[in-house]
């Protein structure tokens, strides 16, 4: 990771959280090597605060102390390797948002959800559908998740019942990361992308499958989704992606003037999802139909303001390949064709005890391609309720 330079939170065998960047193997603390308050603090969310400019100093200051064999004295007792620290989530969380940018995707789930009915509803190529989440249920990869229990009604069945998730699935996706605010009654355009957002992380929207079905009609995803969010645990600066950067793809009909994306904020970046430690799937979010750019711009269209440590993602990365989807529900076609995994079990939904392990790789500036990281979780059993 010595190219990205990403930013995290970590503690030793101490209590107290410091914020440090990644090198390879070895988490750099930046409290007494870069000369800024904020990152003496136990979040990120006072250097994000900080804007565009003193990101781009800070970094080339750490970029220097990193590349110059001059500094290694002076750095040497800051290093720890990763392998002997905790890491924590990286900022709070002010609000989290989630679209549904993937062309591909929503028209697999809408024909699950709709038979019989266009599989985009009419609105869909004209903004960028989101919904807000949850944000005190974000957590830091390596977070056990517990699978939800709520109200769920198969189609054969005459009422709902209450119970445990029949339908516990995964979603692929690339989350942004606010920075810098704005005031309320602002809107956001476009090429002031990089001016508010100071970086990426990857995510992980656990979705429990029947209970969404059952609920989002007609507000939407709610308690199926709002038990768990995992997101990455370093926060990758968009600098570091400037390798990356792609002309978006043709949109028809074309957006309206604020979602014109003239930065083309495509991204080149290759996922892959384990599930047990198996590859599964491999999804790549350049064929993406809305850039975070247009999210942002239509997040803040109607004058919402945005806070420092506001989350964004961009809904499930699915390309037009079986191999290319990144959910379970998309993968084994809504359960009626389950995956084998190498020890001869199959899934169609996950099942308890099992592991799923995000990463991604975006191209490097020297060539090549370097890692953005990943999330991990592991399935935990449905706590009873209580009577």
């Amino acid at each position: 990771m010595t190219e990205q330079l990403p930013y995290g939170v970590f503690s030793t065998g101490a209590l107290h959280r410091h914020i440090g960047v990644a090198i390879g193997d070895q988490v750099l603390d930046l409290t007494s090597v870069v000369d800024e308050a904020a990152l003496r603090s136990t979040t990120l969310n006072a250097f994000l605060a900080l804007g565009r400019a003193r990101w781009a100093e800070v970094r080339a200051e750490i970029t220097e102390l990193v590349a110059d064999p001059a500094n290694r004295q002076r750095i040497r007792p800051y290093l720890h390797p990763l392998s002997e620290v905790q890491m924590h989530l990286p900022f709070d969380v002010a609000d989290y948002v989630d679209f549904y940018a993937s062309e591909q995707h929503a028209t697999n789930l809408g024909r699950m959800f709709r038979p019989g009915e266009p599989p985009l509803p009419p609105n869909w190529k004209h903004l960028p559908i989101g919904y807000h989440g949850r944000a005190g249920t974000v957590v830091p990869s390596g977070t056990a998740i517990v699978r939800p229990t709520g109200q769920r009604k198969a189609p054969d069945e005459s009422s709902p019942t209450d119970g445990p998730t029949r339908r516990l699935d995964i979603e692929v996706e690339l989350a942004f990361v606010v920075g810098t605010p704005s005031d309320l009654g602002t809107c956001i355009r476009t090429a002031d992308f990089a001016d508010h957002v100071f970086g990426v992380v990857l995510l992980n929207d656990w979705s429990a499958r029947d209970l969404q079905s059952w609920e989002y009609v007609p507000l939407g995803p709610f308690l199926g989704k709002s038990f768990a969010t995992s997101i990455s645990q370093w926060v990758v600066p968009l600098a570091a992606l400037e390798a990356a950067r792609l002309p978006i793809g043709a949109q028809d009909p074309e957006p309206l003037d604020y979602l014109h994306d003239t930065e083309n904020w495509g991204l080149d970046i290759d996922f892959e999802v384990q599930l047990n430690g198996q590859v599964v799937s491999r999804p790549r979010y350049r064929g993406m139909y809305w850039s975070p750019a247009q999210m942002l711009a239509h997040l803040t269209a109607n004058g919402a303001r945005l806070r420092t440590g506001d989350l964004f993602a961009s809904g499930t990365v699915s390309g037009p390949g079986r191999d290319e989807v990144g959910s379970l529900i998309e993968l084994t076609d809504a359960g009626r064709a389950p995956i084998t995994l190498a020890d001869g079990s199959t899934r169609a939904f996950l099942e308890d005890g099992d592991v799923v392990t995000i990463a991604a790789t975006a191209p490097s500036p020297a060539g090549g391609r370097f890692g953005l990281g990943e999330v991990t979780g592991t399935i935990l059993p449905a706590v009873p309720r209580r009577r």
